[in-house]
């Protein structure tokens, strides 16, 4: 019984990692969204006309509208996830109270399937129950956590803060040489920041960074050429 609190503890710390390492990904993504999708536009712009003011007026509007978009898609996504675990939460709520037993032995059945014996599994079940059922067979069954739901405003913001910050790069990248020197520093710049973002991503998820870098920097470039291969031509039409 002496070890129950640490483990529990320890598996509530490493689910508490494990979402704050999804969040920090998920930053990084949205920033990479933010660098790809402006500095195509900007750069498409820049291929069709020389003016700073049609720059940035198109490099705003991308930045407001892509921000815009990916909070909204964020908040409907994870509200979906949350109601779909509070009504989980509650199917399982409703089942302990109609049928205690059942749910002893679902849980015991659940734990010595993870390696336990099944005299181990039945007491550590029955320990768990006694404690909070609920959780319990939230945490084993269901793999919530009933204290860290889905948060779909939290998500919202922090997508719309991670695609802003993105965007903004390519942005002032485009905004600040004179023109013969805006699409070349503004690919430089942004080959260099998608470097770091695959980097950062990979790190993250445990990968080998030089093929992230590949995929970022291949993408993004081709992203650029496209719309600075139509930007001129329209501009020239």
């Amino acid at each position: 019984m002496t070890e129950d609190a640490p483990r529990g503890a320890g598996s509530t710390e490493s689910a508490g990692i494990s979402t704050r390492l999804n969040w920090l990904r998920a930053g990084v993504l949205g920033a990479n969204d933010g660098i790809i999708s402006t500095a195509g536009l900007v750069v498409g712009v820049a291929g069709a006309t020389t003016s700073r003011a049609a720059i940035l007026t198109a490099g705003v509007a991308g930045l407001l509208a892509g921000s815009l978009s990916m909070a909204a898609g964020e908040y409907v996504s994870v509200s979906s996830q949350r109601d779909s675990e509070r009504a989980a939460l509650e199917v399982e709520r409703r089942e302990l109270v109609e049928s205690p037993e059942a749910e002893l032995e679902e849980l015991t059945e659940l734990l010595e399937g993870r390696g336990l014996s099944r005299e181990v599994a039945r007491e550590a079940a029955e320990q768990l129950t006694e404690r909070d059922a609920l959780r319990a067979h939230a945490r084993v069954e269901l793999g919530i956590n009933p204290d860290e739901l889905a948060n779909p405003w939290h998500a919202a913001f922090a997508s719309l803060v991670a695609f802003t910050v993105g965007a903004v790069l390519p942005l002032l990248a485009i905004l600040l040489p004179g023109p013969s020197g805006r699409v070349p520093v503004t690919v430089a710049a942004v080959v260099a920041a998608l470097a770091v973002c695959g980097v950062v991503s990979a790190r993250l998820g445990g990968a080998e960074p030089r093929r992230a870098v590949l995929r970022n920097v291949g993408g993004g470039a081709v992203a650029m050429a496209v719309t600075y291969a139509v930007g001129t031509w329209l501009g020239t039409a």
